[in-house]
């Protein structure tokens, strides 16, 4: 009875044009309902019968009320399990170090598609203000804070071209690819200095070597990765990135030097094994083991400057390419996912520096392979 005297209390001042005065503290009876004063008892002694009547008034007179769920749990209550995931996103995001590689490589599985975690906490804040959680939205603050440290730079303008700019693109072509002479085309029209390929062919290298004779006069090529350059090269020799167990006449790796105007610059071009998603996690034990041989080869390397260009199978959060990403600089702008070529992503194809600085990387638009090409420029120091 008490609950339904309160509705109608509040229905006549709905109907009450002095009911503004009247909740500020008028005299008539649907104010002193309001101010609790029925009957002689006083609000908060009824306050436990009160609150729902008051609640449903609110909700569909004024629709300010705060919702309670189905179960009647307040909604700062419904928030905690959009919180903890929150909480979850944010911590993968800041500690993926953590998570180990002894079981299925899932460290590497994880860093492969970090930077996806961001999209994670959008369909978390999504939830959070569809359920109108203030407890998820104040979580949400984490992993939004922990995503932007890592990948928000690489939202931000670069700087502008400098006169001593270096420019080069990285594709592997595919062994399948079907049409060599215009992918070779699209590559050239980047206007690169460089041009870093994998996956060459016999039957496919005379159709780059013609298409990309007028503008690259200098290239080498080693096994089935190729250098193309508008600058002589000198000292060309093989780089042994072979695992063990993998035979003798897999070469994946090359070494040469470029005179380019800014000066002498040792580039190397690689193609790492690839690595395989099974049901007991990733394998990635042999582009593990390519990756140290690679590193102690740069590691040798006595001149100052060094570039890399390769598809290295994995991005460079990978703790797989620890050897590589420890002694070498990644792009400081840009994402430039490239594979799969038709849904990229992640970006397996790299371009890294030494004595130099990769200002910024983009895709390029999609040729015959299933990758997509990538420029980045590199300005040495």
């Amino acid at each position: 009875m008490y609950q339904l005297a309160t509705c109608e209390a509040f229905e006549r001042l709905q109907d009450d044009p002095n009911r503004d005065l009247a909740l500020a503290g008028g005299t008539g009876s649907a104010s002193r309902l309001v101010l609790g004063e029925m009957e002689g008892e006083s609000w908060w002694s009824r306050r436990g019968q009160a609150e729902p009547a008051v609640r449903t008034v609110l909700r569909r007179r004024w629709r300010w009320a705060p919702r309670e769920s189905s179960t009647g749990r307040p909604a700062r209550k419904r928030g905690r399990v959009l919180a903890a995931f929150a909480v979850v996103t944010a911590a993968l995001l800041t500690f993926h170090r953590a998570v180990p590689n002894s079981v299925g490589h899932l460290g590497s599985l994880l860093e492969a598609f970090l930077p996806w975690l961001g999209l994670v906490a959008v369909v978390l804040l999504g939830l959070a203000l569809l359920r109108r959680s203030v407890t998820a939205l104040i979580a949400l603050l984490l992993p939004a804070a922990a995503w932007t440290c890592l990948f928000g730079g690489l939202l931000l303008p670069g700087v502008k071209p400098g006169a001593h700019d270096l420019t080069v693109v990285q594709h592997n072509v595919s062994d399948e690819n079907a049409d060599p002479a215009g992918t070779a085309r699209t590559l050239a029209g980047a206007g690169p200095d460089l041009i870093g390929l994998e996956e060459l062919v016999p039957r496919a290298l005379p159709a780059y070597e013609k298409a990309l004779a007028s503008d690259y006069p200098h290239h080498v090529v080693r096994g089935s990765v190729g250098l193309w350059s508008k600058h002589p090269l000198s000292d060309t020799r093989p780089v042994d990135i072979r695992p063990r167990g993998v035979p003798k006449d897999w070469r994946r790796g090359l070494r040469t030097v470029v005179r380019a105007p800014q000066g002498e610059i040792a580039a190397y071009v690689a193609h790492l094994p690839s690595v395989r998603l099974r049901a007991s996690g990733l394998e990635s034990s042999w582009r593990d083991e390519s990756a140290g041989l690679l590193g102690r080869a740069l590691a040798a390397e006595k001149r100052r400057t060094a570039i890399l260009l390769g598809d290295l199978n994995g991005t460079v959060d990978d703790r797989g390419l620890g050897p590589l990403t420890s002694r070498m600089n990644v792009a400081e702008r840009g994402f430039a996912f490239s594979f799969p070529a038709s849904l990229p992503l992640a970006r397996i194809d790299q371009v890294m520096a030494r004595s130099a600085t990769v200002r910024r990387i983009r895709a390029l638009p999609p040729t015959g392979s299933d990758h997509l090409p990538i420029a980045a420029r590199i300005t040495p120091r």
